[in-house]
């Protein structure tokens, strides 16, 4: 089967309660926050690597953020970030 290479792919995820990443990021930042890390700065090195060492263990911050798949977290995220500036309001 030959590939169309000229034609955009979709790519939908299924909506899943936002609690469950939502929960989990925040979490996560108020455990890399109490222990003295820079949240964004670990949790980027986590998403980009998948080395579950850039996340602590404190508040079992590290098993919990391995229960989430990695583009999951980018997703949510990307979702909040347009949110907050807007961006979903011109598109309507």
């Amino acid at each position: 089967m030959a590939i169309d290479l000229e034609s955009t792919q979709f790519f939908n995820v299924e909506a899943e309660p936002e609690t469950a990443v939502k929960i989990v990021l925040s979490t996560v930042y108020e455990a890399l926050s109490e222990k003295g890390y820079n949240p964004v700065n670990q949790i980027v090195g986590y998403i980009m690597s998948g080395d579950p060492t850039y996340i602590t263990s404190h508040k079992s911050a590290r098993s919990l953020i391995m229960k989430v798949e990695r583009d999951e977290l980018v997703e949510e995220m990307l979702t909040e970030y347009i949110k907050s500036n807007h961006w979903d309001q011109e598109r309507k």
